[in-house]
């Protein structure tokens, strides 16, 4: 007869770390365990991880910190999920793993946990930072300047950590005035694509726009990324609101025409500035 697991750490509610890496490993449990857990792979947990990594940053947009503990939460199974996985294949285990990065965290921090000044700028801390970083890459037989820009990145933020490997070797326009410039290039040569070129050219060209648009962003120190999800916050409180005074009137959004729908929101905009 087999022994009953002890579910003491399970159901502790003050069990923490311990409690959670004992509840994934007993959903991993190849006999007893949750079938979907069991399935379940790098590959097909990836896509959940990246989910969780946004809930996370939508709370804190919305500065619902209730919320953003669950959300954290959710995070954090992640890791754990992925570490148990590495453990069952003899990769890596979640010691190994918070060990590595308290490593790191202390390697590239001399100024607090070494001999290093700790009196200089955020400026000169950045540039030491990436130096300590390139000599990490070239630790790993990285030599190349974009070797180590992760493929999996949003593409928004890929094409600006791209633009920076490249600016660190001088490849970058000086000043904003250049990029701006190269903006009105390339929508023109959208514009002629559209009407001559085939969708794949016409596709090529809009991904070139976007690339030279996230080097804007780069040079006026915007995040492109965290820009587009408030323009999207923005839009999405406008036309709500438009939503709102159509159904006053009695109208749903499609039973209006578009210079009605425009009217009521430049209204909106007027309110929100005033």
């Amino acid at each position: 007869m087999l022994n009953k697991p002890d579910d003491s750490i399970v159901n502790d509610p003050n069990g923490g770390l311990p409690r959670l890496l004992e509840i994934m490993r007993r959903l991993r449990d190849p006999k007893t365990g949750c079938p979907w857990d069991i399935e379940q792979d790098f590959n097909s947990i990836a896509p959940y991880t990246i989910e969780e990594a946004y809930e996370v940053v939508d709370a804190i947009e919305r500065q619902d910190w209730a919320d953003l503990e669950g959300e954290l939460g959710d995070l954090l199974l992640q890791t754990v999920y992925h570490t148990q996985m590495g453990e069952e294949a003899g990769l890596f285990s979640f010691d190994s793993v918070a060990n590595a990065i308290s490593d790191k965290m202390v390697a590239r921090h001399p100024h607090v946990f070494g001999g290093e000044n700790r009196d200089k700028s955020a400026e000169q801390q950045t540039a030491d930072w990436e130096k300590i970083k390139a000599a990490e890459r070239a630790g790993k037989a990285q030599g190349g300047v974009l070797d180590g820009v992760a493929v999996g990145l949003p593409a928004l933020l890929r094409a600006v950590k791209l633009q920076k490997r490249a600016a660190r070797v001088g490849f970058d326009w000086p000043s904003t005035d250049q990029v701006l410039d190269k903006i009105i290039e390339e929508a023109q040569e959208l514009t002629e694509a559209r009407d001559t070129l085939t969708q794949t050219e016409i596709e090529e060209e809009f991904g070139d726009l976007l690339f030279v648009i996230a080097n804007l962003a780069r040079h006026l120190k915007i995040d492109p990324e965290d820009a587009l999800r408030k323009a999207n916050t923005k839009f999405t409180r406008r036309f709500n609101a438009v939503e709102a005074e159509l159904a006053r009137q009695g109208k749903h959004p499609d039973q209006a025409t578009l210079e009605e729908m425009d009217a009521i929101w430049d209204r909106v905009k007027m309110d929100e500035k005033a």
